[in-house]
C-alpha cells in the first residue's frame, strides 16, 4: 500500500511539484545531501485515496458501459425519453394548429356568393318637432340599415328587412352592391315580428345593376346546431357593406330575457324566438343577413345587447320562423304614400294597448276603439265600441301610431279590410274582419 502511494507521489515529483498540491501535499525542500526526505504517508489517509481513486474509475467503467450497451444493443434511456416527448409536443402543435385554422378559416367566398344579395336602405322620415315658442317645425332624420333580396317578380324585386328599419319612412332608398342607389316602396310589414319587405320596381333598375346582384338563398334555421359557425353581413353604422364572423350562440332566445343588470336590447322585440350569436351586430346591420357556413340565410339580424357588463350577444330571427309571414307580405299590394290633405280616416276615436297592458288586462293587443264616429266609415260597416283593431290589411297594427302609419298609404274612398277583436260577454275576444271604405278628414 505504501509502495502505490509513492509511486503516484513520486511519478508526481518527477512530472511536476505542484503535484503536491494536488494531491494535498507539503512544498518539498531539501536536506544537506540535496535530496528530499522520504516520508511515508499514514495508513489511514492512503485507504481513503484508493478508495477515491476506485469510485472514480468505477463509474467512468460503468458510465462507458452503459453507452456502449445503448448504442450496440439498441437499449432506451432518458435521451430516447425526450426524444419521444420532443416528438409528442411536435404533434400536440401540429394538431392545435389544424384546430386554429379551422376557427379562423377563410369565409371569403362565402361573402363573395352572398353579398350581391345584401343592399343598404336608407330612411328619411320628416317629424314635427315643437319648439321653445310653442311652434311647429319639420326636421328631417336619417337612418341606417340592411336588407335582404329574397325574391324577384314580373315586376318587382323583392327585398326583406326590419320594420323598425323601414318605420316612420317618407323616403326609402335602396344600394345594391354596385353602389346603385334607387327608391323603395314598402309592401307590407308585421311590427309584432319586427319584419318588413319593401320592393324596386324592376324597370327602373339597369342591365348592368341587374347582372350586379342575386337573389339570396333561403336555408333552414330550425336545423341549427348551438357552435356552428355564424356569418353576419350588414351596412354596420351605415359605412357601407362588412363582414363579422361567430358562430350560433344559443337558439330560441328572447331579446327581453336579460335581468335589466347586463344591459338592454337595441331594435325592436320580437314576438319570434331568436337566434344568438356573437358575430359582431352593430346599428345599420339590422335587417341584414345571418347565413352560414354554405352561405345560406338562416336569420334576419334585428337586435343586440348593451351594457358595461355586455360583449357578443345579438340577436337574428329565425328565418323558417317567419317564411310564411314574409310570403304573405311579398303578395300585398305595393303600398305608395298619398298626400296628407288626400288621406283617408277610419271614423274612430281610439288608444293603444301596449303589450304589457294586454297581459294584464287580458285583452288583446293593439287600437281599442274608445268612440265610433257617428255617420264615418266604421260605423257604417258596423263597428263598435270596445273593439280592438290588430290589423289594417293584413298588416299587424300594436298601437295607434302604426295603424295611422298605414293609413298614411290610403286615400278617402279605398276600402281597407281590418282585423279586429269583438269582446264577448265571457271576457274573451272574438276575432271578424271588417271592410271599411274610409271617409275624408273633417
Amino acid at each position: 500500500m505504501d509502495n502505490q502511494y509513492n509511486y503516484y507521489n513520486q511519478n508526481s515529483d518527477q512530472n511536476n511539484t505542484n503535484a503536491y498540491y494536488q494531491y494535498g501535499g507539503s512544498q518539498p525542500h531539501p536536506d544537506g545531501n540535496g535530496k528530499k526526505p522520504k516520508k511515508k504517508m499514514p495508513k489511514a489517509v492512503a485507504v481513503t485515496g484508493l478508495a477515491l481513486l476506485f469510485g472514480v474509475v468505477s463509474s467512468a467503467t460503468f458510465l462507458a458501459s452503459n453507452v456502449i450497451g445503448s448504442r450496440l444493443l439498441g437499449l432506451s434511456g432518458s435521451s430516447q425519453s425526450s426524444s419521444d416527448e420532443a416528438r409528442t409536443v411536435s404533434s400536440n402543435s401540429a394538431s392545435l394548429s389544424q384546430t386554429s385554422s379551422v376557427v379562423t378559416s377563410d369565409v371569403s367566398d362565402v361573402v363573395e356568393k352572398v353579398m350581391p344579395s345584401i343592399v343598404s336602405i336608407t330612411n328619411m322620415s320628416v317629424e314635427e318637432v315643437q319648439n321653445f315658442f310653442g311652434g311647429v317645425t319639420e326636421q328631417t332624420s336619417e337612418s341606417a340599415g340592411t336588407g335582404i333580396i329574397i325574391s324577384q317578380s314580373d315586376t318587382e324585386l323583392l327585398i326583406v328587412t326590419n320594420n323598425h328599419v323601414i318605420e316612420g319612412s317618407d323616403t326609402l332608398t335602396v344600394t345594391f352592391d354596385d353602389g346603385t342607389s334607387l327608391e323603395a316602396n314598402v309592401k307590407g310589414s308585421d311590427a309584432d315580428y319586427d319584419v318588413a319587405v319593401i320592393a324596386v320596381p324592376l324597370d327602373s333598375i339597369s342591365d348592368n345593376t341587374m347582372s350586379a346582384i342575386s337573389v339570396a338563398t333561403l336555408g333552414d334555421s330550425t336545423a341549427l346546431k348551438v357552435g356552428e359557425p355564424a356569418i353576419a353581413i350588414g351596412n354596420a353604422l351605415g359605412y357601407g357593406q362588412s363582414v363579422t364572423t361567430g358562430v350560433i350562440s344559443a337558439l330560441n332566445r328572447s331579446a327581453s330575457e336579460t335581468d335589466g343588470e347586463t344591459g338592454e336590447a337595441t331594435g325592436e322585440s320580437s314576438d319570434a324566438r331568436l337566434i344568438q350569436t356573437d358575430a359582431a351586430i352593430n346599428p345599420g346591420n339590422s335587417g341584414g343577413a345571418l347565413v352560414n357556413a354554405s352561405g345560406e340565410v338562416i336569420g334576419i339580424n334585428s337586435s343586440k345587447l348593451v351594457g358595461e357588463t355586455v360583449e357578443g350577444v345579438g340577436y337574428a330571427i329565425p328565418i323558417s320562423d317567419v317564411s310564411d309571414l314574409i310570403q304573405n307580405l311579398m303578395n300585398q299590394e305595393t303600398k305608395t304614400k298619398v298626400a296628407d290633405e288626400d288621406q283617408g280616416v277610419i271614423g274612430i276615436t281610439g288608444m293603444s294597448v301596449p303589450t304589457e297592458y294586454s297581459q294584464q288586462l287580458n285583452m288583446p293587443s293593439g287600437v281599442y276603439v274608445s268612440e265610433v264616429t257617428p255617420g264615418g266609415g266604421a260605423e257604417k260597416a258596423g263597428m263598435t265600441r270596445g273593439s280592438v283593431i290588430t290589423a289594417i290589411n293584413g298588416t299587424t297594427v300594436a298601437g295607434m301610431e302604426e295603424l295611422q302609419e298605414q293609413l298614411q298609404y290610403y286615400a278617402a274612398g279605398d276600402t281597407v279590410t281590418l282585423t279586429v277583436q269583438i269582446p264577448q260577454t265571457n271576457g274573451e275576444y272574438q276575432e271578424s274582419t271588417i271592410d271599411v271604405t274610409l271617409t275624408e278628414r273633417q
